[in-house]
């Protein structure tokens, strides 16, 4: 788990919880590598991202890149230009938090001419109680808009369907349903499964071996 290209593009629809996800992936990358960094690239949506978590991410010794201008309020739709430097370097295990489907992703068109094709692996993630991404048909137009917007392809995709601190192994399977058919109709991996740890200890086994138990960092526990 986890060897994935040295730039790993966290992509997906509105809501599917991109940015959880790319935070406990960066978590556990740190586990088995030193130099982690992960960048916040969301110039779209004002709330849930990985910028909000930066304090978290440095105390495990991640480097955490939004705004060249620090400060978590600032809402300008700007990205720092240390994040082309990351890219075009090869020291750094690089994570991507893109924003929200396709606009969002504009953001990340920018910067796609200094990515080589052999360096990076792009995942969109599916949360198939979205409205927009219930059934494999929505699931492909966002990411192909997705693709179209950024030049570059989608490699993998990730599971994480959920109900929050609710989810359940039938919301979870329900979701691998769907990602399954998007892994056929595009002939794409299904490279993860996200999904908290009382879900986890209850997947298959060839699920378990693919799943990365998420804690709900960008939660708050007043939240539902």
């Amino acid at each position: 788990m986890l060897k994935d290209n040295r730039i790993r593009i966290i992509c997906g629809h509105y809501g599917s919880g991109k940015t959880e996800f790319a935070i406990n992936y960066s978590l556990a990358l740190k586990k088995s590598q030193d130099k982690v960094a992960i960048a916040d690239m969301d110039v779209v949506n004002p709330y849930f991202r990985s910028r909000e978590k930066a304090e978290i991410l440095r105390e495990q010794g991640i480097k955490v890149i939004y705004s060249s201008l620090d400060g978590t309020a600032l809402d300008l739709p700007a990205i720092s230009g240390e994040i082309g430097t990351l890219i075009v370097g090869n020291e750094w295990n690089l994570i991507l938090d893109v924003g929200g489907d396709n606009v969002g992703a504009r953001a990340l068109a920018s910067q796609t001419q200094g990515i080589r094709s052999d360096d990076y692996d792009m995942f969109f993630v599916i949360n198939a109680y979205r409205p927009e991404t219930q059934n494999a048909e929505d699931v492909i137009s966002h990411l192909k808009a997705i693709e179209k917007t950024t030049g570059i392809k989608v490699t993998g995709l990730v599971n994480n369907t959920h109900m929050m601190r609710k989810t359940t192994l039938e919301d979870v399977l329900f979701g691998q349903k769907v990602s399954e058919e998007v892994s056929k109709e595009l002939n794409l991996p299904i490279k993860y499964i996200s999904c908290i740890e009382e879900v986890e200890k209850q997947l298959p086994q060839e699920l378990k071996d693919i799943c990365i138990t998420t804690s709900l960092i960008m939660r708050e526990n007043w939240m539902s």
